[in-house]
């Protein structure tokens, strides 16, 4: 029998690695001698870098970059192959970055994210994936295309700073000086979010809120927005309220598309694709995959939806260990997934979970695997009822 496993983490106690460990260790209890195999996975959220660079055996380059206060810091993206890179804007532009008295998206820029995609275009990649989730930014992903060479000027010619509260000011954008090696890379955008870049859904009254904005700096932000926006329609003749996820992260999703040509794609899609997911699978008897909590969201581009449609097109099943069960977690029966089990054995505090995650978790695993021996003697016994 070939079990594959491919596990998202649980936030603030199992990694993904650490699900595959615990998963082989049970499998191997109960049926002995299995071929097994694990892949870490991620969605294009935290520990995306991680679970690919494990994934593909790469390693990490660090870089010294500006957080979004422009503040030095030390950041690093992943190197897959000789040619392809992966990082996440969370490093550089992330709002875990900055403490909640110092939030406000009108002082806050992705200038650092660009510096990481720079360093990975002077280091010669040619193939860039983006995660960009997490931002502390409202900037339209101006200052990222700022790091990049893209001169960003008000009405007397002057260069702008690229930050939120520069968006009011632009007049005219020169992409002359953009890094030439950014025209012959192939950028991908790990990107969930459909939102377009103003308007009530757009980047700023969907995500500014959480990223320090009060109601006044919101309705500043979104006027700046728009003026940026008839800028680039202007300039480039392209409308980032027509194009699909422009919205995402502050705007930087406007910025990849128009300045790098950058295909959005789900995140958890990208990461299938870059560990080459269809081939890891084929031939195999069951999948496991698993998260910290399922609910109504786990179907929008989360681990196990992505999971369990890949493997449903090859008519593999999967089964889940999760940690816990919420309102609609049903819905991801709709997407490949057999069944759901859950690593907690009794009510407990979530502190109490936590604190016993691996335990916890073994056991679980241990409770699944029997089921799943138990089902498989049953469809033997019931073969040789129908041979008798």
């Amino acid at each position: 029998m070939k079990l594959i496993f491919a596990s998202d983490s649980f936030k603030g106690s199992l990694s993904s690695e650490k699900t595959i460990e615990l998963l082989t260790k049970a499998a191997h209890e109960i049926f002995g001698a299995c071929e097994t195999f694990g892949v870490p996975v991620a969605d294009g959220g935290e520990g995306t870098i991680e679970a690919l660079i494990a994934a593909r055996n790469g390693s990490k380059i660090s870089v010294e970059v500006h957080n979004p206060l422009m503040e030095k810091t030390t950041a690093y993206f992943g190197k897959l192959s000789e040619t392809e890179a992966v990082l996440e804007m969370a490093q550089a532009s992330g709002l875990t970055m900055i403490p909640p008295e110092k939030r406000n998206p009108l002082l806050t820029t992705t200038y650092g994210t660009g510096e990481l995609v720079n360093a990975a275009l002077n280091a010669g990649f040619t193939d860039i994936s983006i995660a960009i989730g997490g931002s502390a930014t409202n900037d339209g992903g101006t200052g990222f295309a700022r790091a990049l060479g893209v001169r960003f000027l008000d009405s007397n010619g002057n260069e702008l700073e690229a930050r939120g509260c520069d968006l009011e000011k632009i007049s005219r954008i020169d992409a002359s000086g953009l890094n030439d090696k950014a025209k012959h890379a192939k950028f991908t955008v790990m990107c969930d979010v459909t939102n377009p870049l103003c308007g009530k859904d757009g980047a700023t009254y969907t995500f500014g809120k959480q990223k320090g904005g009060t109601p006044e700096i919101l309705d500043r932000l979104e006027s700046g927005m728009q003026n940026y926006r008839d800028v680039l329609i202007s300039e480039f003749g392209v409308n980032p309220d027509e194009i699909a996820g422009t919205g995402a992260a502050g705007g930087l999703g406007a910025a990849l598309k128009i300045f790098l040509n950058g295909e959005m794609k789900s995140g958890i899609e990208t990461v299938l694709d870059i560990i080459s997911f269809d081939k890891i699978i084929a031939g195999s008897d069951v999948v496991v995959t698993g998260e910290g909590r399922t609910d109504w969201q786990s179907c929008f581009g989360k681990v196990m939806q992505g999971v369990g449609d890949r493997c449903r097109k090859y008519n593999i099943p999967v089964i889940a260990l999760c940690g816990g069960l919420a309102e609609g977690y049903e819905k991801i029966y709709e997407h490949g997934i057999a069944s759901i089990m859950t690593t907690v054995d009794s009510p407990m505090k979530l502190e109490d979970a936590l604190n016993n995650a691996e335990d916890l978790y073994l056991k679980g695993a241990i409770r699944m695997f029997r089921f799943l021996k138990a089902g498989m003697n049953i469809a033997n016994l019931a073969q040789e009822i129908s041979r008798a």
